[in-house]
């Protein structure tokens, strides 16, 4: 016996998905912008959902509670640029131009993503421990695809190595709080700076 599907539904179903993938997103961004804002104590799951026009009650459709929609948006965050850094790593076999592509990857994403940054810096610690474990391990990964490119380029000690991204991160992470330079300017003045920090005799 074979079973046919019915492309209508199935179309309906995709565009359903595809509607609430991208209200969520809407979501985060609004959440993003009010939390940097604001802080996280101050910003109510009403608050981001009067910001796109969702009623409160709909914004449990998507996260659990304010804490879920943290968790989820720093998780994010994480996964995000650990993808693109080992994205890197994988296809870049020179060691000085895989440094020069992390630093790269990392200012696009602070330049485009300034209240994701902020918020990632100011409001990790109210996460409750086990997302924030989580995050914390991504971060961890991440950081470490940095200390051993530093490594391999200079050949200084792990330990320096480590101490290098996590400086150079405090760097690149200042995005937000720069004079406005236009993002051309931002970013090779911000990626030029990472370089000869991360090189350093």
């Amino acid at each position: 016996m074979t079973t046919t599907s019915d492309p209508g539904a199935e179309a309906t179903t995709t565009t359903r998905s595809a509607a609430k993938a991208e209200r969520r997103r809407e979501l985060l961004t609004a959440a993003a912008a009010l939390m940097a804002r604001r802080g996280y104590a101050s910003v109510r799951l009403e608050d981001i959902g009067a910001a796109v026009g969702v009623s409160g009650p709909a914004m449990y459709r998507h996260f659990a509670n304010k804490q879920d929609l943290l968790a989820q948006m720093l998780t994010e965050i994480s996964v995000r640029l650990l993808d693109g850094g080992t994205a890197v790593v994988a296809r870049t076999e020179d060691p000085a131009r895989r440094l020069a592509e992390l630093v790269d990857v990392h200012v696009r994403f602070a330049l485009t993503e300034p209240d994701l940054i902020t918020v990632q810096s100011r409001d990790l610690a109210a996460l409750d421990e086990g997302p924030r474990a989580t995050v914390r391990r991504l971060q961890r990964r991440y950081v470490d695809l940095w200390a051993d490119t530093v490594v391999d380029v200079t050949g200084v000690d792990r330990r320096v190595g480590l101490a290098r991204a996590h400086a150079v991160f405090g760097l690149i992470n200042a995005a937000p709080r720069m004079p406005e330079l236009g993002d051309e300017v931002a970013a090779a003045q911000l990626a030029a700076m990472a370089r000869a920090a991360l090189t350093a005799g």
